[in-house]
């Protein structure tokens, strides 16, 4: 267990960015399953209108610090490819 009144702190705070961590990671895992079955099903007008959202939400996740630039980038240009392709 942690003495000092710094360290305390540091695991109060670990402990609630995990938890928004997860939620964040969870949601974008959903986000890019629902563009992918949407292709799946080769419903181009239904694909193109969830990669909206899901770029909007890869984007956004990106300027909360969960992804890093570059990952949503090559995640939003691999959906993109997939949805052209259909």
């Amino acid at each position: 267990m942690a003495n000092h009144k710094s360290s305390i702190k540091r695991i109060r705070q670990t402990i609630v960015r995990t938890e928004r961590n997860r939620f964040y990671r969870t949601r974008l895992k959903n986000i890019v399953k629902d563009v992918n079955t949407a292709i799946e099903a080769g419903n181009k007008e239904e694909a193109a209108a969830t990669f909206k959202v899901a770029n909007k939400q890869i984007h956004k996740f990106v300027s909360k610090g969960i992804l890093k630039k570059e990952t949503a980038a090559r995640k939003v240009s691999r959906l993109q490819k997939s949805v052209n392709a259909i």
